[in-house]
């Protein structure tokens, strides 16, 4: 009986890690030419991105509205800022694929640029289920503040590594007009 026990214990256990993987690594498809990456990638306004997640500007927009306002506004900054998140998210596992496909190459270069935009990529992926738990719970309750601008920060980092990357893989299509 304890055996079983064990077995299905095991078996669980080894679902759930490949579940998180999956999670983590997102449901891209494969990514091959520029043209991929334009398919599959979501626009994100860094500067508008950078706006929501500004200490600041939250200060500003508090200390010049009621409270029902600030709450009202803080609600719809949240449900945006929430959207740009997915976008990161969604971004980021597209960009793992990017790497993915780049840590085949013969091209010792190509191949070490892509295992770093793996990493990169995936750690940020995981940082974006963090933040949007905070994000929710700050939509239930405005008054608590627990965002910082870092992954904007990160994000735009991993940009500039997959537009490296694409520039070493791609260097007569022009990858940048991509990002």
């Amino acid at each position: 009986m304890s055996t079983i026990l064990i077995v299905l214990f095991s078996l669980f256990a080894l679902f759930a890690v490949l579940s998180v993987i999956r999670l983590a690594k997102g449901h891209a498809s494969r990514i091959k030419t520029p043209e991929d990456l334009r398919t599959q990638l979501c626009a994100v306004d860094i500067d508008a991105f950078r706006n929501l997640t500004n200490p600041g500007e939250e200060d500003y927009l508090q200390s010049y509205l009621s409270r029902t306002a600030y709450r009202r506004v803080r609600r719809h900054r949240l449900r945006a800022t929430t959207a740009y998140v997915s976008c990161v998210a969604n971004n980021a596992a597209v960009l793992i694929r990017m790497g993915e496909e780049a840590r085949r190459s013969s091209d010792a270069s190509v191949a070490e640029a892509g295992m770093k935009l793996v990493e990169n990529a995936l750690r940020l992926r995981l940082q974006t289920f963090q933040v949007k738990a905070k994000l929710y719970v700050q939509i239930i309750h405005p008054g608590v503040r627990t965002l910082s601008s870092e992954l904007v920060t990160q994000y735009e980092q991993m940009t500039r590594q997959s537009v490296l990357l694409g520039r070493l893989q791609y260097p007569a299509r022009g990858i940048s007009s991509v990002f």
